[in-house]
């Protein structure tokens, strides 16, 4: 496939790395230095996008390439604030969108062990539920886009919180402690803790290359498709 990258920090670098690898050929590298150059004609050289920019480039770039006919993978985060409106328009114009608060296998494994450990622990009322999340100085957006999905597959599931928060509000909120820390790839943790004990399930990343490897089996995956897809769709999950 000949792939389009918006955003060419060391995400995008990391995909390129692993699409190479693969076979496909990068033919468009759009960053901030010269995203004031790109047209239609230039994203129409590729087959499928892949997006890592920033909240604030993310949804041009989708529309961008709604506009081109090209199959748009999203990884960025803080744009879901425009998430119904953006579904609404891919659906209605037979577009092609796939989007992940994390593309990592082992991530999205975790999202569906905290769907089955909330309901379980929804029945113990002496554990109270809290997340931390770790990431490097350089993340913009709080809480993480993995924290933000991690913490609604746990408010579905357990009947005793109703929304999340990254401050301590009150007892029906579960409360995110976000941590900006040196180069930390992402860590995420769910705590249930009692007087007595305390349970945690955790997900550590290492480096890069389980989301760069899941960005591009998307695109593979998105290929030649429309409609609006999920790592669940991807993993069968």
């Amino acid at each position: 496939m000949n792939i389009a990258l918006f955003g060419y920090g060391k995400m995008g670098k990391e995909i390129e790395q692993i699409a190479l690898q693969r076979n496909h050929r990068i033919v468009l590298k759009i960053d901030k230095e010269n995203s004031s150059i790109l047209t239609k004609e230039q994203l129409k050289q590729a087959d499928v996008a892949i997006e890592f920019s920033t909240p604030d480039t993310v949804i041009s770039n989708i529309y961008k390439c709604f506009e081109a006919q090209l199959p748009i993978i999203v990884g960025a985060t803080g744009w879901y604030t425009k998430f119904e409106e953006i579904k609404s328009y891919c659906l209605k114009e037979n577009h092609s969108l796939f989007y992940a608060t994390n593309f990592s296998l082992g991530v999205n494994l975790f999202f569906k062990m905290n769907e089955e450990i909330a309901r379980m622990m929804n029945k113990f009322s002496d554990y109270e539920v809290a997340m931390q999340e770790i990431h490097h100085i350089h993340k913009l957006d709080k809480p993480s886009g993995t924290a933000i999905t991690t913490a609604e597959k746990i408010l579905a599931n357990h009947s005793k919180k109703n929304n999340w928060s990254i401050d301590k509000k009150g007892n029906t909120d579960l409360f995110i402690d976000v941590v900006r820390e040196d180069e930390v790839p992402g860590t995420h943790t769910v705590f249930y803790k009692s007087d007595i004990d305390e349970i945690s399930l955790t997900h550590k990343a290492y480096n890069r290359k389980g989301f760069a490897l899941g960005a591009v089996l998307a695109a593979e995956f998105l290929y030649n498709k429309k409609g609006i897809y999920t790592m669940s769709d991807l993993l069968n999950l």
